[in-house]
């Protein structure tokens, strides 16, 4: 292995053990379809070189599944951060393919995982929700945020890592979250010494939508402290981004963005970790 996928391994590795918990299906409105039981196993082989992953599901009403994985080297979707947070998905998105991410933050014994994708069409077709623990601990009981949790001023670091091995870039960042009204947000973003970005939502019940700029999106609010950004609609030609984030504590809030730029090629993975003033 060369450092940099060495360096990749070692995050990898970060995520052994056996995680207990669920699959939940939500349509893209935030509405609960369906929980599956499940248990993900990440076990070292080979002197930590190789990985075998069991996945094993138990759908209601439905035998039990099983999917058992092994490999040695990581494909050209997978990155993780320093903290062992991850995504794969989709290196390119083209109009005529599915287009997806996963993306999954780990914090302590506990795990959260969304899976967002969109079948060979503009809009989300699915997003599954995987809350997970590590066998032998207690999940941290974590309800979904609301957006006045969300209100006011939340500072931390980003740092992105990126699919060309280049070094990894780390920025400090400011976001100010603001209630105009019933329904009105506003939102002004600072990432380092980059221009202030503002954008203006309007919450749906548990739903904002920002409709400004080039690729408006969509932010649910989901159990276990979650939240999943993507783009209402796609729209050719425009720089997209996936994201999910997870509110810990109320005062504690990571997001893990995969980025794509206008052509469509998965540009970056970006962990921000950020505390509330």
């Amino acid at each position: 292995m060369t450092s940099a996928t060495s360096t990749q391994w070692a995050r990898l590795l970060k995520n052994q053990g056996t995680w207990v918990g669920s699959f939940t299906q939500v349509s893209p409105t935030g509405e609960i379809l369906q929980d599956t039981p499940s248990e993900v196993a990440l076990i070292p082989l080979n002197e930590g070189n190789t990985i075998r992953q069991e996945i094993r599901k138990r759908p209601p009403g439905q035998p039990p599944s099983e999917t058992v994985l092994e490999y040695s080297s990581l494909g050209k979707g997978v990155l993780f951060c320093e903290t062992g947070a991850f995504s794969q998905g989709s290196i390119q998105r083209s109009p005529v393919s599915e287009f997806g991410a996963e993306l999954g933050l780990i914090h302590g014994s506990d795990r959260l995982r969304l899976a967002q994708v969109y079948p060979r069409q503009p809009t989300l077709g699915s997003l599954t929700l995987i809350r997970e623990h590590l066998a032998g601990t207690e999940p941290t009981p974590r309800p979904a945020p609301t957006v006045d949790q969300l209100i006011g001023t939340w500072v931390g670091e980003a740092t992105t890592v990126f699919p060309d091995w280049q070094p990894q870039r780390s920025l400090a960042t400011r976001l100010e979250i603001q209630r105009e009204g019933d329904r009105a947000i506003t939102q002004t973003l600072t990432f380092g010494d980059s221009p202030v970005i503002q954008s203006q939502g309007q919450l749906i019940g548990s739903t904002l939508r920002f409709e400004q700029g080039s690729q408006p999106v969509t932010v649910l609010l989901l159990p276990g402290g979650a939240s999943a950004t993507f783009p209402t609609e796609i729209q050719s030609g425009q720089p997209l981004f996936l994201e999910a984030g997870w509110l810990i504590t109320p005062t504690l809030r990571q997001r893990l963005i995969r980025t794509y730029n206008a052509q469509g090629t998965w540009e970056s993975l970006t962990l921000v970790t950020e505390q509330k003033l």
